[in-house]
C-alpha cells in the first residue's frame, strides 16, 4: 500500500480509503466489523464517513470496528448535509458545533482527523463556517479541516477567508471522479491544484459500472446500487457503456483488470492521496485495497483518450 501526504498538509493516507457509506444502509455491524478488518489487514489507513450515513449509524459502526486500533488510522466524518427542518443541517456555527459533538461520540473517539463540510451551505457566510471549525481546531476535537462538493471558484473563496482571517484552512476537497464522470477536471482540479489542496475522488466506480457487474440491455443484478437506488441508474447509459465495453477490451490486452484501470488512474493522478472506494464484503475490500498498480505513461493516457467524452 502506498501512503501519501494529503495537499500541502502533513496528513499521510493510504492511496485507498474505504467509504463507509454502506454502514447501516447496505450492511450491519457484524458485517462493517469484517470489512473494516479486512481493510486494515490490506493496510488501509483512511476511513471515510458522514453524519447522515445510515442515519448516524455508520459513524458508530465504524468506531466500533476500529475499536483499539482507532490511532492507527485517519478517520473522516462531515457535517452540513441538508437537514428537515431549519435547525438539523447546514454549516452555521450552531451545527458545526452540534454535529461535531454527536459524531464525536458515536465514532467513540475524543477528536476526529479530517472534517468536511458535506455541501455548500447558501444560508451561511463561509467565513462563519470556517470560524467554527477553526475553533475546533484550536480546541483538538479536529485535526484538519476539508470540504466536500464545492466548485472551483467556492474553493478558492474559502482559502482566500481562511488566509486572510489566519485561520484553519481546507487541506482536501472530495468530489465524484471516475473514468466515467471527469468533468471536475475543468475546473476544480485546477484550482485545487493551484491551491494545493488534495482531491479525494467518490464513486470511482460509477456506482458499480466500472466493476463490469452491469450488462447492456440487462436488468440490474439483485443487492447491486443500481437496483437499490434508481437514482443512480441514470449512469447507465449506451455512451457510458460504450466507454465500459472499451476499457473491458483494453484491460484484457494489457493484463489488467477493469477494476485496476479505475482505481490505478484515479490514484496516479497528482492531486489525488487517496481513492474513496467503498465494499459491502471483506472480499470486496481486500480486492479494492489491492487494485491500485502502476500504469504505465503509456497506458495512463490510452485510458484518458478512451474516456475523454466523461469530461464533458
Amino acid at each position: 500500500m502506498r501512503y501519501s501526504r494529503v495537499g500541502g498538509s502533513g496528513l499521510k493516507v493510504s492511496a485507498v480509503g474505504l467509504g463507509c457509506n454502506n454502514f447501516g444502509m447496505r450492511i450491519d455491524a457484524a458485517a462493517a466489523d469484517k470489512v473494516v478488518g479486512a481493510a486494515l489487514d490490506a493496510g488501509v489507513t483512511f476511513f471515510d464517513t458522514a453524519y447522515i450515513y445510515g442515519g448516524g449509524r455508520s459513524e458508530e459502526m465504524l468506531g466500533r470496528a476500529l475499536g483499539s486500533r482507532r490511532d492507527e488510522v485517519v478517520v473522516a466524518t462531515k457535517f452540513g448535509a441538508p437537514g428537515k427542518g431549519p435547525y438539523d443541517g447546514g454549516a452555521a456555527r450552531l451545527q458545526v458545533m452540534r454535529q461535531v459533538e454527536t459524531s464525536l461520540t458515536r465514532l467513540g473517539t475524543d477528536h476526529i482527523d479530517l472534517y468536511y463540510l458535506h455541501f455548500p451551505d447558501p444560508d451561511t457566510p463561509m467565513e462563519e463556517t470556517l470560524a467554527a471549525l477553526d475553533d475546533l481546531v484550536r480546541q483538538g476535537k479536529v485535526r484538519y479541516i476539508a470540504n466536500s462538493n464545492l466548485t472551483g471558484w467556492q474553493l478558492v473563496d474559502a482559502d482566500h477567508i481562511a488566509r486572510a482571517s489566519g485561520g484553519a484552512r481546507f487541506i482536501a476537497t472530495q468530489a465524484e471522479w471516475s473514468l466515467l464522470k471527469r468533468g471536475i477536471e475543468r475546473e476544480v482540479v485546477p484550482a485545487a491544484r493551484h491551491l494545493d489542496l488534495g482531491v479525494i475522488p467518490y464513486f470511482p466506480l460509477a456506482s458499480g459500472l466500472l466493476t463490469g457487474k452491469y450488462r447492456r440491455g440487462e436488468e440490474f443484478p439483485e443487492n447491486t446500487r443500481f437496483a437499490a437506488i434508481p437514482r443512480l441508474a441514470d449512469g447507465a447509459t449506451d455512451a457510458n457503456f460504450d466507454i465500459v465495453e472499451k476499457l473491458t477490451a483494453y484491460a484484457a490486452d494489457h493484463g489488467r483488470t477493469l477494476l485496476e484501470l479505475a482505481l490505478s488512474w484515479l490514484a496516479a493522478q497528482p492531486e489525488v492521496p487517496s481513492v474513496l472506494v467503498g465494499a459491502t464484503s471483506a472480499e470486496q475490500a481486500a480486492a479494492n485495497a489491492a487494485a491500485v498498480v502502476d500504469l504505465t505513461a503509456d497506458e495512463l493516457a490510452e485510458i484518458a483518450a478512451i474516456t475523454a467524452g466523461a469530461v464533458a
